[in-house]
């Protein structure tokens, strides 16, 4: 008798727990809700709810990998709950497995066949796959694949006479130009074309000639700022500039990748970004994030903001100039920056980053993988990462990675966090994210950091998001993923 009153008192405080975990989710604090859902399903895992619920939290934090545990194990417990096929469902398609995302709302149209919102997600997800479908038929191989950027004569483009925007005189982008170009922007004005085009394919070349591991040089008395994911988040962008200077050879920038994807202002962040590389080369260093990629600017926002805004050409030239970036930074050759984390196998050396031939989409695993989409843990060694994608390295990993490179620090980014930033790994490890308010839900700081040398001790500099015109984030990304935003 006395085990049932357990079990009873457990399911109380259970429902207490999920209830609690409701509204922290409603209030868009994510990771609390996913400790309280934790409590609720350690009381009774028996519950689907508490899991397909725990889903929807990762889901939000883009932990997909997690995600679809969480709903796999709601399906476990209850065949017959729609939820956890919905939930799996919604975490496939955030990865761009169209094809298992299709399965899972067929199932839920099974069980739900009245329900009109599965029929709408089922009818976008089967779009979807045709789509995708219809790409893989009429696709080149890659070895036949002319590159765009070959056949692009920029000069040939006329600027019409009544183009008032900014115009590049002759070849060469002057920070005038740049100016006028950023007030265009932040008065939602295009750039014309032909600059569009002469900003990206300069920027190309520059980034072609350059190794996957650059080292840069910050001399003595001299500071270098680096920024995090920006996510199309333009006027958080202009706001970093109010705050910390302009980009030049006096006050250089590494922004460490995630520039373009979610935020529906990209495309003016990358042609800023772009258009500093060409005024000043050394003005301003430009990493890979997982974003730069064709898959994810698929469905988050940059391909479809790109056609809208430019032509389908640029969506090729864009992929192009993405697999031109470097992959990973040193400074003074003491800071390792990247976008993602650290490895899966112990011994990884400078020299082997050096090595990758970064001049393709990313692998789905080997060292560029990792390097784009890894995560630390707090605890001890590797693990599966909550993103389904790369892995999660415990603070023996960082640490001996840095004995073994002669390092002091990684600095990485990739990760939304509440303050901005986040120092882990004993000191060893510094997250940096400046996109605040990431899309406008998150309610986070920004950050960057500012290096003096030559003692290269990071000064963390935190902001809070500005004001920006009234277009939603995810504007122009895939139709079936925006019914779940």
């Amino acid at each position: 008798m006395p085990i049932m009153e357990t079990d009873n008192a457990n399911v109380k405080q259970a429902e207490d727990a999920k209830l609690l975990a409701n509204e922290a989710y409603k209030a868009h604090k994510f990771a609390q809700a996913i400790d309280l859902y934790t409590q609720a399903i350690e009381l009774n895992s028996q519950n689907a709810v508490y899991w397909a619920n725990r889903s929807i939290a990762h889901l939000k934090l883009e932990e997909y990998g997690s995600a679809i545990q969480d709903a796999s194990k709601a399906i476990e417990v209850d065949p017959k709950y729609s939820k956890g096929y919905y939930r799996r469902g919604a975490a496939y398609l955030a990865m761009g497995k169209f094809k298992e995302a299709l399965k899972d709302f067929q199932q839920v149209k099974r069980i739900c066949p009245n329900d009109p919102d599965a029929t709408k997600k089922l009818k976008e997800c089967e779009k979807a796959v045709m789509k995708l479908k219809f790409a893989e038929a009429i696709s080149v191989p890659e070895a036949e694949r002319r590159p765009v950027a070959d056949y692009i004569n920029y000069h040939s483009i006329d600027v019409e006479t009544q183009y008032a925007g900014a115009r590049i005189e002759g070849d060469v982008v002057t920070l005038d130009f740049v100016k006028k170009m950023m007030e265009d922007f932040k008065n939602q004005k295009n750039l014309h074309q032909r600059y569009a085009f002469q900003i990206v394919l300069q920027t190309k070349e520059m980034l072609q000639a350059m190794p996957s591991l650059v080292d840069i040089n910050i001399p003595e008395g001299k500071h270098f700022t680096v920024c995090g994911d920006v996510h199309g988040q333009f006027y958080d962008l202009l706001n970093i500039f109010e705050l910390n200077g302009l980009p030049s050879d006096e006050n250089p920038y590494l922004f460490n990748g995630d520039f373009v994807d979610r935020g529906s202002f990209s495309l003016e962040v990358i042609l800023t970004l772009f258009a500093f590389k060409c005024m000043s080369p050394s003005a301003i260093y430009l990493a890979r994030g997982n974003h730069e990629s064709k898959s994810m600017n698929r469905i988050y926002g940059f391909e479809g903001e790109v056609q809208s805004k430019l032509s389908e050409k640029f969506v090729e030239l864009f992929a192009e100039v993405f697999c031109c970036l470097p992959l990973a930074h040193v400074i003074n050759g003491k800071v390792f920056v990247v976008h993602g984390g650290l490895f899966s196998v112990d011994g990884v050396k400078l020299s082997d980053i050096r090595a990758i031939n970064r001049f393709c989409e990313p692998p789905e695993e080997g060292l560029m993988c990792e390097l784009l989409w890894s995560d630390p843990q707090p605890a001890p060694g590797r693990g599966p990462s909550k993103r389904g994608v790369g892995l999660s390295f415990g603070g023996d990993v960082t640490k001996k990675f840095l004995q073994e490179n002669n390092l002091d620090l990684v600095v990485r980014s990739h990760e939304v966090k509440d303050e901005g930033y986040e120092i882990e790994h004993d000191g060893k490890l510094i997250t940096v994210f400046s996109a605040p308010n990431y899309c406008d839900q998150m309610g986070n700081k920004g950050a960057f950091i500012r290096f003096e040398s030559p003692d290269l001790k990071p000064n963390i500099v935190t902001f809070s998001a500005v004001p920006h015109p009234d277009v939603k984030p995810m504007a122009y990304a895939n139709n079936f993923l925006r019914m779940f935003q």
